[in-house]
């Protein structure tokens, strides 16, 4: 009797072990992988990051994000409390915040006119975000003032043959 105990024990435990590390050790998915095989996908709970591009999107309690894996962009639908922690997002002047998007992935969301989405469920912030300085290009700058030179150049001995 006690074998059986210990036995059961120590099943209880291997499996639990197990359970623990499938939670922990959850892989992104790609945008290019929910695309591709949507159906594979649909209804079920998925891990997507990348860079939040464009506008937080209010709608009453909730709010659409878009996130770029670098491969394409996915429609966020969550709560607007999850977005809170999200403070840069991508324009062509700043890098946005990257996040980790915990979710139902829906391939012809029936909420939202048939759109491939994914309602969050959780939002946990990787990297902030922030502006990207502009660089002057020196090349450029050195030929308009060359092209400013030969203008006045040439207007100045456009002067002097009119006299």
């Amino acid at each position: 009797m006690k074998i059986k105990l210990v036995i059961g024990y120590w099943l209880l435990v291997i499996g639990l072990f197990f359970f623990w590390v499938s939670i922990g050790c959850t892989q992104s998915v790609s945008s290019t992988d929910l695309i591709n095989n949507a159906k594979e996908y649909d209804g079920k709970i998925v891990v997507y990051a990348g860079e939040v591009i464009g506008d937080i999107m209010a709608r009453g309690e909730n709010a659409w994000i878009n996130v770029n894996d670098n491969k394409s962009a996915i429609g966020i639908w969550t709560s607007k409390d999850l977005t809170k922690t999200i403070s840069n997002t991508g324009s062509y002047k700043s890098k946005g915040d990257r996040v980790e998007i915990t979710g139902v992935f829906h391939r012809t969301c029936p909420e939202h006119g048939g759109d491939l989405d994914i309602h969050a469920q959780e939002i946990r912030k990787i990297n902030s975000g922030g502006e990207i300085p502009e660089k002057l290009n020196l090349s450029k700058r050195n030929i308009a003032f060359i092209l400013l030179g030969v203008l006045c150049l040439t207007l100045i001995l456009k002067q002097l043959k009119i006299k």
